[in-house]
């Protein structure tokens, strides 16, 4: 067979030719030959330190402004937030000019609500903050124009609150509006047990079940929030516990709807309650949360039982919304006003004293003047010492929105004459010169007072003496508004301190176990770089893996592992005396 080529290579080295310069004189010419510095555009070329690459950003340094809107279930999603953010490392600021980063909590009920939203995220683009969105409104509507580009946390997605942070840090934008499921079933959302900052110290906020039974036609809650998902009682017994050994002392429960819980799981509202109440110390109070009508008839007896307990407040909250049947069959509401009256009326003979809080709408499409009538006989009746007074909103994607409108005019006047009606009586006149027990949680609005409650959840205002927070004191009621009593300490009464440590300090992360809590006050003996990873966050982020989808395929090896990497984080944490930030 004729070769490839006329002559053959018997070695590479036979390319070179005579003429071709050798090994050594190659290298003596490299050393004449001197590198040309080439012109760089420094516009183009040159990093600014305000606006370093995404991969260059080092997450967990930067300072977080929360705002939250709604109830008080809102609240306790906003503390989760806050406490994870904050243990991760992140600063939780007041100051919303000096964060890098707005996290807006947002509610859905009302259109004044989601419009102050809506404007919190365009003052943030406009100061060139990072944004993050979370509560109803993005769960509900997220794809709204406003909404576009915007990093967001479902109501159900908030123990991952740190990764969509750290993302949208980076200049991305990341969405987690999935549901919790185990083996199919829903959860009532995020772990109880995550870390938290309680905007008051002595109060915790917690949530015993999400969503709800009702499809009012008006409700746009229902949309972002579900139907009813209850946690477990020795969950919520575990995290009442806790919190008292953070030197809470005052919980108060919440969800849509209290009234509902446990009908998914199995077990009612009065069997959670009376274990709550075992674990409740002397001196400390449990405070419920709203309940409709419908899911409160059938435990009348057990609750009447409950709310004259020592220590839970006699007070309730049930919403009745119209005194008209016509107008609450419109609400689809699942009750008729007897049924109202019928636990009110119940709830007042067996439960002395107690306080019933309502809500009630004002122009609900289809409303006459007559069922508006029928509502004020209602109030005229009752006379509510708490009456929440709502105007009728349509809220888009709502069958109300789509029913026959009451003129604005005629809606506005109906609610200055429910106004008007609600202040023309004093509920606590007949109540100067009484002495009352009171625990004093927190400081009024104009910051002249300390605020108390007394068994029957009523405002007393107390003088500032910082030796009665968190107390349990008796006092006479030498003056009364229509808000509130006021109230003068006796010298001579018992104080309860309920309290069975001391109390966090405001700002505090609460749920981080102790050596967690060290590590995180005293642990400055050594600076380490920023990017690496201290014993602690370590520990946190192997923890927070463990919030991964537990159906996933292989989910029981994956928190096995992750577990077993915990246990060896903290091994060497404990006894490697490691000191660094976090």
């Amino acid at each position: 067979m004729p070769a490839a080529c006329d002559s053959v290579l018997e070695d590479i080295e036979d390319i070179v030719s005579a003429e071709d310069l050798k090994p050594h004189d190659r290298q003596f010419v490299r050393k004449n030959i001197f590198p040309k510095v080439r012109k760089r555009n420094s516009q183009k070329n040159i990093q600014t330190d305000d606006d370093p690459p995404s991969d260059s950003i080092i997450p967990g340094v930067q300072k977080i402004w929360i705002r939250t809107w709604g109830c008080s279930h809102n609240n306790s999603d906003g503390e989760y937030m806050a406490g994870q953010l904050a243990a991760y490392g992140y600063k939780i600021t007041d100051n919303s000019a000096e964060a890098d980063l707005w996290l807006l909590n947002s509610c859905t009920v009302k259109n004044p609500a989601e419009d102050h939203f809506r404007n919190s995220i365009k003052k943030a683009q406009e100061g060139k903050k990072k944004v993050v969105v979370a509560g109803c409104v993005p769960q509900a509507q997220p794809r709204q124009d406003y909404l576009k580009g915007l990093s967001i946390i479902g109501v159900q997605q908030i123990d991952r609150v740190v990764e969509v942070v750290e993302e949208t840090i980076k200049g991305h934008s990341v969405r987690l509006l999935g549901q919790k499921k185990d083996n199919g079933k829903r959860l009532g959302g995020a772990r109880l047990d995550l870390p938290k900052i309680r905007k008051n110290p002595l109060i915790e906020i917690i949530s015993i079940n999400t969503g709800c039974l009702n499809a009012c036609t008006y409700c746009k809650t229902k949309h972002a929030r579900g139907d009813l998902a209850s946690y477990p009682i020795e969950e919520l017994v575990d995290r009442a516990k806790q919190s008292f050994q953070e030197g809470v002392c005052e919980i108060w429960l919440t969800s849509e709807d209290t009234g509902a819980y446990g009908r998914d799981i199995g077990t009612d509202l009065p069997t959670l309650l009376w274990k709550l109440v075992e674990a409740i110390p002397e001196g400390a109070m449990l405070r419920l949360g709203m309940t409709n009508p419908p899911y409160i008839l059938e435990h009348l007896e057990e609750m009447a039982k409950i709310l004259n307990h020592p220590r839970v407040y006699a007070f309730l909250h049930i919403p009745v919304q119209s005194a008209s049947d016509s107008v609450l069959m419109d609400m689809k509401r699942e009750y008729c006003v007897a049924d109202f009256k019928q636990v009110v009326d119940f709830l007042k003979e067996k439960v002395p004293g107690i306080t019933i809080a309502t809500d009630i709408i004002c122009g609900f499409p289809g409303e006459t003047d007559e069922d508006f009538q029928e509502t004020m006989k209602l109030v005229e009746q009752y006379r509510f010492p708490s009456l929440f007074i709502n105007q009728f909103y349509p809220r888009p994607g709502t069958p109300a929105a789509k029913m026959h409108q009451v003129p604005a005019a005629v809606k506005k006047q109906r609610t200055k004459d429910l106004s008007q009606l609600f202040h023309s009586y004093n509920p606590y006149d007949h109540k100067v010169g009484e002495r009352q027990r009171v625990l004093v949680t927190e400081e009024s609005f104009d910051s002249n007072y300390y605020v108390a409650h007394n068994p029957f959840y009523e405002q007393v205002l107390v003088p500032k003496d910082p030796l009665l927070m968190g107390k349990m004191v008796e006092v006479n009621i030498y003056e009364a508004g229509k808000h509130f009593m006021k109230g003068q300490p006796v010298s001579d009464a018992r104080v309860y301190t309920a309290s069975i440590t001391r109390p966090l300090a405001k700002g505090e992360v609460s749920g981080l176990r102790e050596e967690f809590r060290h590590a995180s006050q005293n642990g400055t003996t050594r600076k380490a770089h920023p990017s690496a990873k201290s014993p602690v966050k370590a520990a946190l982020q192997s923890w927070m893996a463990l919030q991964l989808p537990w159906q996933q395929e292989g989910g029981g090896l994956k928190i096995l592992s992750v577990s077993l990497a915990l246990l060896a984080v903290l091994v060497v944490f404990y006894y490697g005396g490691m000191k660094t930030e976090l």
